[in-house]
């Protein structure tokens, strides 16, 4: 059954994309001012359920003025082409590195049918280009007043990706952080907050740096692109330090061991999801838990940009 959207602080609401036809996978924020704003668009076949929460919110279409996307990566980025197509007044307002692609997704579209293979056309088609003259390039600490009291302020937060960044809103005080400070699992009873090391662009220290940028606003929520938001920036920056470098000491135990390119992301993948089943037991959750169908995914992926970082790192070091 489709969830309603829900209002999750003043003038926001949140909108389930049914991202990979999962609940809670991927969001996109709905902030209701003057200037009609919305955060994340997910893949195309996500655009149905968008538009869906947007009639169920009373918004038409010709109200949007702001489509935000964190970074280009697909699941985030995907379908604003086609979202765009139907909304006249709306621009889409990107990081500087990211722009060009939307505009020309070709080595987009090329790099996700050598990921997902002959799963790309369900996963991800129609990815559109994006006229020039609708796209607006935000730089770091770029602001933008979308209501009498509401401005959003953009900052630069690479780590996951060299094209994400982060958005600061001054009406609730909480920062929209797309992948910058990882994932967050709100099927759990306890808090779990992992690290988003997807390839080819992460890099823990940016990650870090990040991370330490966002909390210099003090903010009192953070919102996830996958999924949710969390009253306790605290622990998410706490749990965001302390996976990374689990993970990255795992990356260099299995680098050191295992030569093969095929057999290291397996081996490197099982050792990661060893050690958060290990934390999870540990607080009552069992491991038959629904989420682990969720923290998979989520690990194979990270387990690939970890490798990734790591051959990368070993070339500038040799």
């Amino acid at each position: 059954m489709k969830q309603f959207p829900k209002r999750i602080a003043e003038d926001l609401s949140l909108i389930d994309l049914y991202d990979l036809s999962l609940v809670q996978r991927t969001g996109c924020y709905v902030l209701h001012e003057e200037e009609l704003t919305i955060i994340e668009t997910s893949a195309s076949p996500s655009i149905s359920h968008l538009i869906s929460g947007l009639e169920k919110l009373h918004i038409d279409l010709n109200e949007v003025r702001h489509i935000i996307v964190t970074h280009i990566h697909l699941d985030h980025a995907g379908g604003a082409g086609l979202l765009i197509e139907k909304c006249p007044n709306a621009r889409v307002l990107v990081h500087s590195k990211g722009a060009r692609h939307l505009e020309n997704p070709t080595r987009l579209i090329q790099g996700a049918k050598a990921v997902y293979g002959e799963r790309f056309k369900e996963l991800f088609e129609p990815i559109l280009p994006i006229p020039e003259d609708r796209l607006v390039i935000l730089k770091d600490y770029d602001k933008i007043k979308i209501g009498q009291n509401r401005t959003l302020t953009f900052i630069d937060t690479p780590g996951h990706a060299k094209h994400h960044f982060s958005i600061h809103d001054s009406k609730t005080n909480g920062m929209f952080v797309g992948d910058t400070v990882g994932v967050y699992y709100p099927q759990l009873d306890v808090e779990l907050y992992l690290p988003s090391t997807s390839p080819n662009q992460f890099d823990p220290d940016d990650m870090l740096a990040s991370a330490n940028k966002i909390m210099s606003f003090h903010p009192s929520l953070i919102y996830f692109g996958h999924y949710s938001q969390s009253n306790n920036p605290d622990e998410v920056i706490r749990q965001l330090t302390s996976w990374l470098s689990v993970f990255l000491k795992i990356t260099e135990e299995v680098t050191s061991q295992e030569q093969k390119n095929d057999k290291r992301s397996e081996h490197l993948f099982k050792a990661l999801l060893s050690n958060v089943q290990g934390a999870l037991f540990k607080q009552g959750v069992p491991l038959n838990h629904p989420v682990y169908q969720y923290i998979k995914m989520d690990l194979h992926v990270s387990a690939l940009g970890l490798l990734d970082y790591a051959d990368r790192n070993k070339v500038r070091t040799t």
